[in-house]
């Protein structure tokens, strides 16, 4: 249950770095973020760019971190599952049912 609810999160996040990503403006003033100049007057001057970048970096790293504890957490749950893990059956299983 908990682990559906993290993948939710973490879907969630990487939507959210994916549209902060298209609003920055590049250096090659290519991107969503240059079709319009209403992103320079609602944060002033430089459109917003150094909060954009704070976000992005608290962001990637919530997604390395996120994605690091998703494949331990799988990990575990795999291991725990296992065939080999499991104890082998005392009585064998017959593979044809009994003839009348």
């Amino acid at each position: 249950m908990i682990l559906g609810l993290l993948i939710t999160l973490f879907i969630v996040l990487c939507f959210m770095l994916i549209a902060l990503i298209l609003i920055q403006k590049g250096k090659g003033s290519l991107g969503i973020g240059y079709m319009g100049g209403g992103a320079q007057m609602l944060f002033g001057g430089s459109g917003g760019q150094d909060l954009f970048q704070k976000m992005t970096w608290i962001l990637g790293a919530l997604f390395l971190g996120g994605s690091l504890i998703l494949s331990i957490m799988k990990t575990k749950q795999t291991n725990s599952s296992s065939y080999f893990n499991q104890p082998a059956h005392a009585q064998p299983i017959n593979a044809l049912p009994p003839q009348s």
